[in-house]
C-alpha cells in the first residue's frame, strides 16, 4: 500500500464521509467497466433513450440481449470492495453512498440506503402508466413468450446488454406492461441521453453537501452525471479522495488519489481505519 492509502485511511477514520461509486467497484464482480481497464465502450455503443423509445425494432433488439444480459448480472456477487464499504458503514465512518451502477451488488454486500443514482436493473417501468415491477417477473414472461430463445453470451455489458449477431435475435417476442395492458415496458434505469429524476439529484447534493468528505471509488468521472458531485464538494471546501485504476477528470478536485484494484484497497482501508480510529479513541500516551 502507498502513503496516500495510509493518508485515505485518516481521512475516512474521522467520518461522515459520503462515497461516490461507479462501474470500477464491480469489474472484479465479472461486470466490466465502460472506460476502465476493461474497456466495453470501445467495442459496444449502450443504447439510447431516444433510440429505445422511438425505434420499435432497435427496442427489441435491446430486450433480446437484456434478457440474457441480466441474467448474468443477476448471478453476479459482490465483491471484496462492495463488502469493504459496507464494513466501513456499519463502522459509522461512511456517512451515505451514491452509486453510479444499477447492479445492486453494494445492497447485495451488506450496505443500506443506497442512493442509485441512474435506477436499478432488478425493477421495470412502464413508459405509459408509470408502474413499476420486477425484473424477475419479467423474465418470467420473457421466457413463456419465447422458450425456444437461447444464446451463448460471450461478454456482458455494464448496462446488463450482451452482444449478439442480428440472426439471434430475429424471432424475439417483447410484452408489454401487465398493468396497463400493453404499455412500453423498460428497466428501470437512466439510458445514455436520458436525465436522471430531479429530486435524486436533489438528494445526492445534500448528501456530498453534508459530507465531511467525498471518496469516490471506481469511477472515470468522465461523464457529467458523477462528476458534478466532485465539482460541488470542491467548491465547497470539501476534501474528494479518489480510488480508481487510471485516472479520472475529478483528479484535479482531489486532495488525495490512489491508483490500484479497489478489491485489494478497500479491505485495507476497513483494517487501517479501525487502527486509527482505535489510536483517537485512545489518545495520546499519558
Amino acid at each position: 500500500m502507498t502513503e496516500n492509502t495510509d493518508l485515505l485511511a485518516d481521512l475516512l477514520a474521522a467520518g461522515d464521509v459520503v462515497v461516490l461509486s461507479g462501474a470500477g467497484i464491480s469489474t472484479e464482480s465479472g461486470i466490466p467497466d465502460y472506460r476502465g481497464p476493461s474497456g466495453a465502450l470501445v467495442r459496444h455503443t449502450p443504447m439510447t433513450y431516444q433510440t429505445f423509445v422511438g425505434d420499435p425494432a432497435a427496442r427489441r433488439r435491446y430486450w433480446a440481449r437484456s434478457h440474457l444480459g441480466w441474467r448474468a448480472v443477476a448471478r453476479a456477487r459482490p465483491n471484496d470492495g462492495h463488502r469493504a464499504v459496507a464494513r466501513l458503514q456499519r463502522d459509522g465512518l461512511v456517512a451515505g453512498i451514491v452509486t453510479q451502477n444499477v447492479d445492486g451488488l453494494h445492497q447485495a454486500g451488506g450496505a443500506r440506503d443506497v442512493v442509485e443514482l441512474h435506477g436499478s436493473l432488478g425493477q421495470v417501468v412502464c413508459l405509459g402508466c408509470g408502474d413499476l415491477s420486477s425484473r424477475e417477473e419479467l423474465d418470467r414472461r420473457l421466457r413463456e413468450a419465447n422458450p425456444w430463445f437461447d444464446a451463448r453470451v460471450t461478454a456482458i455489458n455494464p448496462d446488463g446488454d450482451v452482444d449478439l449477431r442480428d440472426e439471434e435475435v430475429d424471432g424475439f417476442r417483447i410484452v408489454g406492461c401487465a398493468a396497463c395492458d400493453g404499455g412500453t415496458l423498460k428497466p428501470d434505469v437512466v439510458f445514455f441521453g436520458e436525465t436522471v429524476p430531479a429530486e435524486r439529484v436533489h438528494e445526492c447534493f445534500a448528501l456530498v453537501e453534508s459530507a465531511r468528505a467525498l471518496l469516490v471509488l471506481g469511477s472515470s468521472l468522465t461523464v457529467m452525471s458523477g462528476r458534478r458531485f466532485v465539482l460541488r464538494a470542491a467548491k465547497l471546501g470539501i476534501p474528494v479522495a479518489i480510488v480508481n485504476q487510471g485516472p479520472t477528470r475529478g483528479d484535479g478536485h482531489a486532495a488525495l488519489t490512489v491508483d490500484a484494484p479497489l478489491g485489494v484497497v478497500l479491505p485495507e482501508l476497513v483494517r487501517l481505519t479501525r487502527l486509527a480510529f482505535d489510536a483517537r479513541r485512545s489518545g495520546p500516551p499519558r
